[in-house]
């Protein structure tokens, strides 16, 4: 499917290949809603904070449903029915460990999870810690469905290019402490929406990645563990096509176009006699 095919279509790509020596850039500059992608840099920043002894993955947190947004702190709450992992709900009130918001905010894409998290967090605190790993146009502002920011245009927002830096960062190690990277990582191997970047790839690839998803946008963020041609980072993100399926299909084609250009491409750079060295 072509891009061009699609009216009224916005999509970003970002792409480098496993040493980074080779980079594919589409519109990777263009601002998004970052619907869930956000989800990604918020747990980078509770790693980091675990690293430094400031927080415990154990913790026990309080769940609850009611949130205040950043406007005027007004309270508002979630709607079971419009999150991907209504279960939690069933758990409000009760003491919940900070890794298990964690996971179930990027494997199920909790939003219940993330505002939990993300009251801990502070959005400032991790839109600043994305600007340390050189991701300079990231906004990650508030919780989820905090109507009135979006009313006022107060959106997590981001660009292929910045997300594609951050799983880079933490497929390489540079997010957090290598074991806490590792532990992201499998978070995200984990993830249970898989229609998108890896529906083009072979069967059984792995896929390390996070999904996003609201009206008339859907994005993918991913490191694909490729044995033939070597990991890669991809990212893809779509707005304006109200057709979730055909937006779907985008994503996963490209995806698939991009595989099999990373084969090829690593296949002559390994004939060449390239080094395994580069620069984002």
């Amino acid at each position: 499917m072509r891009i061009t095919a699609i009216p009224g279509a916005a999509v970003g790509v970002a792409y480098a290949n496993r040493s980074r020596d080779r980079v594919l850039h589409i519109n990777a500059d263009s601002s998004f809603h970052a619907a869930s992608t956000m989800k990604v840099p918020l747990m980078i920043e509770i790693f980091r904070r675990a690293d430094a002894g400031q927080i415990s993955l154990d913790q026990q947190i309080l769940l609850v449903n009611q949130f205040g947004s950043i406007v005027d702190g007004s309270p508002y709450a979630l709607d079971p029915a419009e999150d991907s992992d209504s279960a939690m709900y069933e758990r409000v009130g009760q003491r919940v460990k900070l890794g298990e918001l964690l996971m179930r905010m990027i494997v199920r894409s909790s939003n219940l999870s993330t505002n939990a998290v993300i009251a801990l967090a502070g959005g400032e605190q991790v839109t600043a810690t994305m600007r340390s790993l050189g991701a300079n146009a990231i906004q990650v502002r508030r919780g989820v469905e905090d109507g009135k920011a979006y009313e006022q245009g107060l959106n997590n927002t981001t660009t292929a290019r910045d997300l594609a830096i951050i799983m880079a960062s933490v497929n390489y190690d540079k997010a957090a402490s290598p074991a806490s990277c590792a532990a992201m990582r499998d978070i995200l191997l984990r993830q249970e929406f898989n229609d998108e970047i890896p529906a083009g790839v072979p069967q059984g690839v792995k896929v390390a990645h996070k999904t996003g998803q609201i009206t008339a946008t859907l994005h993918d963020a991913a490191i694909v563990y490729a044995d033939e041609g070597g990991t890669y980072v991809l990212v893809v993100l779509t707005g304006g096509i109200s057709d979730e399926k055909v937006a779907r299909a985008l994503i996963s084609d490209i995806s698939r176009m991009v595989w099999s250009y990373n084969a090829t491409l690593e296949g002559v750079r390994s004939r060449a006699g390239e080094s395994d060295n580069g620069a984002w």
